[in-house]
């Protein structure tokens, strides 16, 4: 009899039952496609290779967007030529992270050419200016709609140009690459991603370290550590609650608001980065919000994306997060498939993954001659894309 892992690594490779559940192997149009609370778009190609993208909703609106974004990395025509990936877990609501999805990219491409080239100080400079942006809309915004102030997004992106690979996190999203052991024959994953929960003994020793007058700066609540005992990221963009003392006030809700009073934000923005140039032997990056990880391990899903074929690849990871998800509930996945939104998050979160392939002869020569796109998943409660090719 097959063992748990083997399970999770060959069934959603298998062809799909005559009842039809979505996760098949059909292929998608250009645009993507909805079926119930599934985005998906199968295949597409990117500069360096071929993508694939998936969003499955939990919530009554969906909080996750993402994007990916294939051309120039600049404003200016002769600018750098790359490939640009964003996935955006939202929390407490859906505006920041289709703000994020809106403007960051944007941010990227000025600061490319305003800095003559691709760097981690360009990507630090775009997160905080889209920071700076969604402070100002909630600003605008406190008077109607204050609420706002206690929306946030983690942030994950991770840009390919020249043949370098850079990964900038804000949050617990995370992305996993996947690289040949040429001596073992295998393809085993690498964690490029650092998190930013408050899970994590480092987490909360950077908070303790920020923060050494506030005793109270993570809260061990119902066996969970959270950052003033009210979320659990350490870093994100929005949350403006946590980072300007001026909404830490009614009429926002007493469940967002601090006791004491604050004088420096108590969550960041700033992303850390992770900069390195990419081999022949790294095939694959898998980009994820945290609803894939929390059912399946980073070889788990490496070893699905390594199994099987590349078409409709992140739909099956997604796929095989929902049956593990099913399995903890003691349920059958057939019927996990008929709970509706907003109840469904009571078995597993808005999932968004994104699966790029590095093809090394496309990596290891110009770019200028790829392919232009931009794909974005995620919206509102009818999941949309928009794809320019």
């Amino acid at each position: 009899m097959a063992t748990t892992s083997w399970r999770k690594i060959v069934y959603p490779c298998w062809r799909p039952s005559t009842e039809g559940d979505g996760f098949g192997n059909s292929v998608s149009d250009a645009n993507g496609r909805n079926e119930g609370l599934l985005w998906y778009k199968d295949i597409g190609r990117h500069v360096y290779g071929d993508f694939s993208m998936a969003v499955v909703q939990a919530n009554n609106i969906v909080e996750d967007h993402s994007q990916l974004e294939s051309g120039s990395m600049s404003s200016v025509d002769f600018g750098p030529q790359g490939t640009f990936i964003g996935v955006y877990d939202g929390h407490g609501g859906p505006e920041a992270a289709r703000f994020i999805n809106n403007h960051l990219f944007e941010h990227i491409k000025k600061f490319t050419s305003d800095n003559d080239g691709m760097s981690a100080d360009v990507i630090t400079k775009a997160f905080l200016a889209t920071e700076e942006e969604f402070l100002s809309l909630v600003r605008q915004q406190w008077s109607v709609q204050p609420q706002i102030a206690s929306v946030g997004s983690c942030c994950l992106v991770g840009i390919i140009c020249d043949g370098v690979l850079y990964i900038a996190n804000a949050g617990d999203s995370r992305v996993v690459l996947g690289r040949l052991d040429k001596v073992f024959k295998e393809v085993k994953a690498v964690q490029l991603s650092a998190e930013h929960n408050a899970s994590y003994e480092s987490v909360r020793e950077e908070l303790q370290s920020l923060h050494p007058d506030d005793s109270q700066i993570v809260v061990l609540r119902h066996k969970v550590w959270r950052v003033k005992g009210i979320i659990q990221v350490s870093r994100s963009i929005g949350d403006a609650y946590l980072k300007r003392s001026e909404f830490n006030r009614e009429p926002l809700l007493p469940k967002f608001r601090v006791r004491e009073p604050f004088d420096r934000p108590i969550l960041k923005a700033e992303p850390s980065i992770v900069v390195q140039k990419l081999y022949v032997e790294d095939q694959f990056l898998i980009f994820a919000s945290d609803g894939l990880w929390e059912h399946l391990s980073n070889q788990e899903a490496v070893d699905i994306v390594n199994n099987c074929r590349r078409n409709g690849i992140a739909r099956k990871l997604i796929k095989a997060a929902l049956m593990d998800a099913a399995k903890k509930r003691e349920m059958r996945y057939s019927d996990l498939k008929k709970v509706d939104r907003g109840v469904r998050r009571h078995f597993h979160d808005d999932i968004t993954v994104i699966v790029v392939f590095l093809d090394s002869n496309f990596i290891s020569r110009s770019s200028s001659n790829g392919p232009m796109v931009s794909v974005r998943g995620g919206g509102n409660s009818s999941i949309g894309v928009n794809n320019l090719v």
